[in-house]
């Protein structure tokens, strides 16, 4: 007997297929987003998880998946199983991937003092955090990993002086064991030091020992990147602050002392956590700045130097970051351009210790584009789909940004306003800029436009991008700019943020419940984004291929400086090394209802063509005339967008398929 998930499954996949069709017999496909399958595929999960979500997470919309949560976990699985995947797949690690996130352990094997703390556990939950629980279950743990522990035991290995750990988290039934690091042996001493019992700590960058045997006991290597949590509340913890760290202020910091000898010991607010920056010659170095502000208002700079940034994992903007003697350097030597002359840095005999914000929340009203435009599930009235939400309570931080990663329904660009953080959106690209490293795109959904500021670690990182491609972008942050137009900001490498173009996603082809089978016919100029379609290629006389020295990172041409250094006309970086020979075709694609003379470059082309440029290039001239015509017939399923800008604008782009409406992006042979 099918179970009841087995039945919804049906259900959806029979409402998809006549969606299909009736789409394939009209011209709903100018329509828009309403008949997105991706989007409708989102809404789907999402009642699936609120279905079986406990009650406590049905009374609260914000502790149920949200809408972006849901997108990118679609998307990484994509990401994960280029050949497609079914909705079966895609259900079950969605709900594995939210019990994981939101597992609460076995309380009965959970000591007294960490039920306690989960009672009044009121922080967020960090980004990477990873559970004791899955440690155990995976038996692996990645290195950028974050572990929010509390020390259930402290003791010494009989006949050693190695001290040990016992960690647990309110989330785990699970314990695990932790070598300490001789750099924090001074503050797990049993009578002076703070690493007792019910001490709370963060740490990353750890190692994971399994042992051989039928037990498999795991255990944590020893990591540098450990930070004790203190508790101003707690008489010990702020007689500690008080006695150790009020004294000393960032003015009172001298070089000249510190050459002498002297060491500080600090009190300051995290004032913002600056993204990777990829540093040295060879890219080979890291740096991570810390922006900090003492109780006088002046700023300093601590930095993370290469296997240290792993560190601004456990930090988050607002708390306050305890440092008992870092090392003071001068910011010139750390080619640091700031007003101050000093910056701190994670030295050998640094202490850190943290106490974490307790975010301060706002209440939200949902946009009314979450009725007109089909926004979520959770909007409408049927009780087993969730409750009707007319407003939501959400974390902001100490300037008045709201964090929106949790929200529960799809941002639209009508919606957005200034200080608003982790944002997502979904939408098409209809123009980009590149000038002199900067790169900035205008993202349009059904509701309006958008321009995204891109920074990247080193430089353009994602691959082909064009117009009319369908993008989702996730760990935003909108301001007002120079002229007080909202504007958006995406790093490459801050916590939550991703980056999928849907346009050039492999698994998309093969992922029947993320897209329809489109005809021909049904294609115009109003056609928005991404679309797949069966064809076969017609019309070879017309065909058009041309191989040409193109920017492998980006897919875009290169030009030849009159001093021999090549460099990428888009993205404007000097590439030689990363320069590739790539087909650009033009090429009529068929169907029974109709025929789109379009463009396409690189592996796409190559994959139209069954040949690489290089073997295309070894034919004599007279096979390379006559390959096309061998082609004739060969059927394709294709992603295909529509290119052609809508308007014209100085400094932007130009796109190599200016002369052609119609772009395929991807493309998978029918055997």
């Amino acid at each position: 007997m099918d179970s009841p998930d087995d039945k919804v499954l049906g259900d959806f996949m029979i409402e998809n297929e006549t969606t299909m069709m009736d789409i394939e017999r009209s011209d709903v496909a100018e329509a828009g987003e309403e008949d997105d399958p991706f989007l409708k595929f989102i809404d789907y999960a999402k009642s699936i998880l609120y279905e079986n979500a406990g009650e406590s997470e049905k009374e609260d919309p914000t502790r149920c998946p949200s809408w972006s949560w849901i997108a990118t976990r679609i998307l990484k699985t994509c990401v994960a199983y280029s050949s497609g995947v079914t909705p079966a797949i895609l259900l079950s690690e969605l709900s594995l991937a939210w019990n994981e996130q939101n597992r609460s352990g076995a309380p009965k094997k959970q000591s007294d003092f960490i039920a306690k703390l989960k009672k009044k556990h009121k922080r967020a939950k960090l980004t990477n955090t990873i559970t004791i629980d899955s440690i155990y279950e995976k038996k692996f743990l990645p290195l950028s990993s974050v572990i929010e522990a509390v020390v259930v035991d402290a003791f010494v290995l009989p006949g050693t002086d190695i001290c040990m750990l016992t960690l647990g988290d309110i989330w785990s039934s699970n314990t695990i064991d932790l070598y300490l690091h001789r750099r924090f042996y001074n503050i797990a001493d049993p009578r002076t030091g703070v690493l007792k019992k019910g001490r709370e700590v963060l740490l990353t960058g750890c190692y994971l020992r399994v042992s051989s045997g039928s037990t498999g006991c795991a255990r944590l290597l020893p990591t540098e990147y450990f930070v004790a949590l203190l508790d101003e509340d707690e008489d010990y913890d702020a007689m500690l602050l008080g006695a150790q760290f009020c004294s000393d202020s960032f003015s009172s910091i001298s070089l000249d002392s510190v050459n002498e000898g002297a060491s500080y010991s600090l009190y300051a607010r995290i004032e913002h956590i600056g993204p990777l920056e990829i540093q040295g010659k060879y890219g080979s170095l890291r740096r991570r700045q810390i922006t900090l502000v003492d109780n006088d208002g002046v700023r300093l700079e601590f930095l993370l130097w290469g296997e240290q940034v792993l560190i601004a994992n456990l930090f988050s903007t607002g708390s306050m970051l305890a440092l008992d003697k870092p090392f003071i350097s001068s910011a010139t030597d750390s080619s640091l351009e700031t007003c101050s002359e000093i910056c701190m840095e994670y030295g050998s005999a640094t202490q850190l210790y943290l106490v974490p914000i307790i975010p301060h929340k706002e209440q939200v009203c949902v946009a009314l584009t979450q009725n007109h435009y089909q926004g979520s599930r959770l909007l409408i009235s049927n009780p087993s789909e969730g409750p009707l939400v007319s407003q939501v309570t959400l974390p902001c931080d100490s300037h008045g940004s709201i964090d929106f990663s949790n929200y529960p329904f799809r941002s639209y660009v009508v919606d957005l306003r200034d200080k608003m953080m982790g944002i997502s959106i979904y939408g098409i690209v209809t123009d980009i800029r590149a000038s002199k490293g900067i790169f900035s795109l205008r993202i349009e959904d059904a509701t309006g436009a958008i321009w995204a500021k891109l920074h990247f670690v080193k430089s353009w990182s994602l691959g082909r991008l064009g117009i009319g491609h369908t993008v989702y972008i996730s760990g935003l942050s909108s301001s007002l700019s120079s002229v007080k137009s909202l504007e958006l900001s995406w790093y490459e490498n801050s916590g939550g943020s991703s980056f999928f173009n849907l346009s050039c996603l492999p698994a998309f082809l093969n992922t029947q419940c993320l897209h329809r089978l489109l005809c021909l016919s049904n294609l115009s100029i109003h056609t928005r984004g991404v679309q797949v379609c069966r064809v076969w290629l017609d019309q070879i006389e017309h065909c058009h291929v041309d191989t040409r020295s193109m920017h492998a990172i980006c897919g875009h041409l290169v030009n030849k400086a009159p001093n021999g250094e090549v460099e990428c006309e888009f993205c404007g970086r000097i590439c030689e090394a990363e320069v590739e020979c790539m087909f650009h075709l033009k090429i009529t694609v068929a169907d029974e209802t109709g025929k789109v003379f379009a463009s396409c470059v690189g592996q796409t082309a190559a994959e139209l063509l069954q040949i690489s440029p290089h073997e295309f290039a070894e034919l004599p001239e007279e096979e390379q005339i006559m390959y096309p015509s061998s082609l004739e017939q060969e059927k394709f399923v294709v992603a295909i967008v529509n290119c052609r800008r809508k308007e014209s604008c100085g400094g932007f782009m130009v796109q190599d398929q200016s002369t052609v409406d119609w772009e395929v992006t991807r493309a998978i042979k029918c055997e």
